[in-house]
């Protein structure tokens, strides 16, 4: 099934590097990122799990946990965690996803719904597995991306857009193109200008009526 913005993430229990974890569960009351690889032991899938490795404190900060998946076995991850750490320089300290039957690639619409998994699929197989969901308090999708293989995503953009869907659920703002922490921000149009004078008594900046621009809260 195709998944969306806005959909209940779909639940399982899968095992990882870290047992046996139920999806949802695991979540709890935070924020979730779960981001895919087509195959273990490939290049640029390394540096993308050591960097988030890296950045977990950051993602921990803003009350939001890592989960990895690979298609491939849990055997095979934790001799590929080796390889991690020694070439980024970052332990792998969050779960990571045996996928080698496309339970959860399926589930998620990563890969077509008649796919075989098992140990003769290579990562030009698997090409589509190359997703990053994060997932809300509520259990619902808020962002979906999805990268070719030869290209490394950009987890400092996932940190920044995370940043930006928190404020919003705290604060009734949108953040501007190319925002980043500290700038300005937009007063979404749900907000009428009555209650935003009484969230901003200092006002706001308005280039046109729709365009309401504040200091971001709480800076």
């Amino acid at each position: 099934m195709a998944i969306r913005i806005g959909d209940i993430a779909p639940d399982f229990t899968a095992t990882t590097t870290e047992g046996t974890i139920n999806f949802h569960d695991w979540i709890g009351d935070g924020w979730a990122i779960l981001f895919s690889h087509p195959k273990d032991f490939t290049p640029v899938c390394t540096t993308e799990l050591g960097y988030m490795a890296g950045l977990k404190d950051e993602f921990q900060k803003r009350n939001c946990k890592i989960m990895g998946l690979s298609v491939d076995p849990v055997e095979d991850h934790q001799r590929w965690k080796a390889d991690i750490e020694e070439t980024q320089g970052h332990a792998v300290g969050y779960p990571m996803i045996g996928d080698d039957d496309l339970a959860v690639a399926k589930l998620y619409d990563m890969i077509h719904p008649n796919a075989l998994g098992g140990k003769g699929r290579t990562a030009m197989d698997n090409m589509t597995v190359r997703s990053v969901f994060v997932v809300g308090p509520d259990k619902r999708v808020k962002l979906i991306l999805t990268y070719p293989m030869t290209t490394g995503r950009n987890f400092d953009e996932v940190l920044r857009v995370l940043d930006s869907m928190q404020l919003t659920a705290s604060h009734q703002v949108a953040t501007p193109v190319n925002w980043q922490d500290g700038d300005d921000v937009i007063i979404v149009p749900a907000v009428s200008d009555e209650a935003a004078r009484e969230k901003y008594p200092d006002g706001w900046r308005a280039p046109k009526p729709y365009l309401r621009l504040v200091s971001q809260p709480g800076k």
